[in-house]
């Protein structure tokens, strides 16, 4: 048995929805948990799958993890265990982040490596090869990471892609070794920022946040504290073009809009009216066909490759023909082929797609292959005729919360049912 959601098209999403804190944050704030001894409380956390599945890995080494409501509280004991169950760690990706935490604590880690979306390979040569200049060693033995150091010093670490993985394994790691690291080329995202602040928080020594240069003076403890989730960037620009695919009306709150820049430059580009009241709401409207526009993704502050399945959705049904260039994963464009199964006219060459823009997409049974594209595809099917079925959607739970409530709190039709899928 299997759920999918029915999706009726024909929907205007018009009203208000409020987002709440980021996935891509708050699992890197509970692993960040790990570096100090007793209990850190995380508020304004997703109800999401992935934190329960990310308390099982932090229970496995050794801590003890109630989620209530929007608050995670993590007890972190004197002695932790340095290898996670291999089981829970094959469950999301961002279970690797436990990585640098452990090292930095227990100067050993083995770590499975990890489960999550199906977009692409990504490799963790960065993430070792940074706890290498720190002094540890680091191989793949029997499928896990496999990580150790008598000591941790400082170094200088340039990244040769902008990682957030990497950057946030190397600085929770660099927070506890002697000496001062530095690390270039940085992820520079919100999330990394969110980091940076509970680690401050928490008495790390962390200059240079939101820039491409994070300079860490290691300290040699630190302590719990009390930490509050940013709003989902990811989940906030879900919204604002569900508003601009079905020619809708949304206000989003929870998320502050200046992350969210080019996203709504870009909405404007194809003909929304964008309303930006304060940094934690905005508004999207738009009143007619979309008009064509091309995106690239790139990391922060470029356009999220997260987002690509939303800026394919939108290119669908929008008028004229769009490029999209995908620089990051080489899988995203997986989204395309259940596109095409909706009568989207889609061709994709290397890392380019041309769309080009129809009126109507036809509904037809769809398989989500991430969590952003079934939501996505639930998004398009909102732009087809009849009823669209879209099947493994434990996907869309990974990263979005009360997701077909607020679909329908704004006017959409949306189904959970649970059946057999026939392919």
């Amino acid at each position: 048995m299997s759920e999918h959601f029915r999706v009726h098209g024909g929907a205007r999403l018009a009203g208000e929805v409020d987002v709440v804190g980021a996935k891509n944050s708050v699992l890197k704030l509970m692993a960040a948990a790990l570096l100090a001894e007793g209990t850190t409380t995380i508020t304004n956390c997703p109800q999401i799958l992935d934190v329960p599945y990310m308390a099982d890995v932090l229970r496995s080494i050794g801590c003890e993890v109630s989620v209530d409501g929007d608050t995670v509280v993590i007890t972190t004991p004197s002695e932790l265990n340095h290898r996670p169950d291999a089981v829970s760690m094959g469950k999301l990706r961002a279970s690797v982040c436990v990585l640098g935490p452990l090292v930095g604590r227990c100067r050993r880690a083995v770590v499975a490596l990890p489960g999550g979306d199906a977009i692409g390979s990504r490799p963790l040569d960065m993430h070792q090869n940074g706890l290498r200049q720190l002094g540890a060693t680091s191989e793949i033995e029997h499928g896990s990471v496999v990580a150790e150091a008598e000591g941790l010093h400082g170094a200088q670490i340039w990244l040769d892609f902008p990682s957030m993985g990497a950057t946030e394994n190397i600085l929770m790691a660099a927070v506890l070794a002697d000496g001062t690291t530095v690390i270039d080329n940085a992820a520079r995202e919100p999330e990394i920022v969110d980091l940076c602040t509970m680690l401050q928080q928490m008495g790390a020594k962390i200059d240079g946040a939101g820039t491409s240069t994070l300079t860490v003076h290691g300290v040699t403890s630190l302590q719990p504290t009390e930490h509050r989730v940013i709003g989902d960037r990811i989940v906030g620009a879900t919204w604002a073009f569900a508003a601009a695919i079905t020619r809708g009306d949304i206000t989003v709150r929870g998320v502050d809009p200046h992350h969210l820049d080019l996203v709504l430059d870009k909405l404007r580009t194809a003909g929304a009216e964008i309303t930006v009241y304060d940094d934690k709401a905005f508004r999207v409207v738009m009143n007619e066909r979309p008009k064509s526009v091309d995106f690239v993704t790139l990391p922060y502050p470029g356009f999220a490759t997260d987002l690509q399945p939303f800026a394919i959705a939108l290119c669908a049904v929008s008028d004229g023909t769009a490029m999209i260039t995908e620089n990051l994963f080489e899988a995203r464009f997986r989204f395309i082929e259940e596109m095409m199964r909706l009568s989207a006219d889609a061709r994709t060459d290397g890392h380019h797609a041309v769309i080009r823009g129809v009126e109507k997409l036809s509904s037809a049974p769809v398989w989500a292959s991430d969590i952003r594209a079934g939501a996505g595809l639930v998004l398009a099917g909102l732009c087809a005729d009849g009823v669209t079925e879209v099947w493994d959607v434990f996907h869309i739970d990974r990263g979005y919360p009360e997701f077909v409530e607020n679909m329908n709190r704004l006017g959409a039709q949306v189904e959970r049912v649970a059946a057999a899928p026939s392919r």
